[in-house]
Formats: C-alpha cells, structure tokens, sequence
C-alpha cells in the first residue's frame, strides 16, 4: 500500500514555453530548438559552462530540472536520499543520427558521449550531487502508472526521501519535457502523487490539487 507521497513541484517545457507549476516563466516561440534552449539558459542566469557541449536532449532535461528545483528545499536532502527516474521514446537517436553521420567523414567524440539517453541523468546529478537511485526507460509514450508504482516503492521502502521522475524527449524539432519533484510527506498546496494526476499535468489539465 502506497503511502502520502507528493509532487511538490512540475516544470513543463513545450512549444518554446517553459511553465512551473502551470506557470509561464519564459518564452521564445520564433527560435529553433537549439536557440530556444540557449535562450531560456540566459533569460535565467544559469552559470554552468558544460550546458554549451550537451547535446539537445541533455539540455533540454537540464533546464527543466534546473527550473524544477528553482526555490525547492532539495538541498537539505543528503546526495543518497534523491533519486532520479527519467523516461522517453525516442532513447538518444536524435545524438545517434547525427553521430552516425559524423563517421563518414571523422567520427566526432562531442557526439559519441550523448549517444545514450542516461547521459542526460548524468547530467542533471553531477549538477546537483544526487547519488541516489538513477534511471532511464523507453517507452512509447509517457507511462504515468509505471512511475508511480516504481517511484512510490522507492519512497515508500526508504530507498529515497525525494525523486525527481518524468518524461524527456527530443526528436529533430519535436520535443517535449515534463519534470515533477515528488517527496514523502504532505505539504501546503501538494499534489497527490498518482497517475490521475501525473496523466492530468502531463497533458495540461490539474484535477485533484489540495
């Protein structure tokens, strides 16, 4: 039986916008992918000179988090005590493509370090010193009823005390981040951690906040 776990926090990065809790904080509709990425890095003030060599995968789950955490009290956990559970459906084939096409002529090291799609937790948890429960699965859409049994058994077996789980995915110009912060406990103004509600932020809609 799964006990009082809690999104505390989601971010939501989509069609050029990025949202906190349903919130827009920036937007940048007429750039690319790259640029818009680079955009929201410097609308923000994030000082982190490894974000410029991450492929766009790696960026993209990278902001969301950094904007996730943003005025979370994360910090106060020990490094074991929070994991991270990412999924997508398109692993790192946006890396692999381009890296493939590099072997042609010279194989290129830069792409080669982005072709797997765990690279992109890497990131986040050097970022953030999270030594806790790390991992990545590919599904061919968001499956909220997975990361709530997998996540929950995590939280309530005393693996983690905090996890940060979601859906990060980019294909060429397609792409789509959703990052929620879950923790034990309730806080004011929580969200039950559920797949109703996972399914519900997921695609826009809140329907049990408390």
């Amino acid at each position: 039986m799964y006990l009082n776990n809690n999104i505390i926090a989601y971010c939501t990065i989509v069609k050029n916008v990025v949202y906190k809790n349903e919130v827009p904080v920036f937007e940048n509709r007429d750039a690319d992918l790259p640029a818009f990425l680079l955009s929201a890095y410097q609308h923000f003030e994030l000082s982190y000179p490894k974000f410029y060599k991450m492929d766009k995968l790696s960026k993209l789950g990278w902001l969301a988090s950094e904007m996730l955490l943003k005025d979370t009290a994360i910090k106060d956990y020990q490094p074991e005590e929070v994991g991270l559970i990412l999924s997508n459906a398109n692993a790192s084939l946006d890396s692999d493509q381009k890296y493939i096409k590099s072997v042609s002529d010279i194989p290129s090291p830069a792409l080669f370090v982005y072709t797997l799609p765990n690279i992109m937790t890497g990131e986040i948890c050097i970022r953030n010193n999270f030594k806790g429960e790390d991992a990545f699965f590919i599904f061919e859409k968001f499956d909220a009823g997975f990361i709530e049994g997998y996540v929950n058994n995590l939280l309530d077996n005393n693996v983690l005390r905090a996890c940060i789980c979601g859906w990060v995915d980019v294909w060429g110009d397609d792409y789509k981040a959703v990052l929620f912060l879950v923790e034990k406990g309730k806080e004011e103004n929580s969200i039950p951690f559920s797949k109703k509600n996972l399914d519900s932020i997921f695609d826009d809609l809140i329907i049990d906040k408390v």
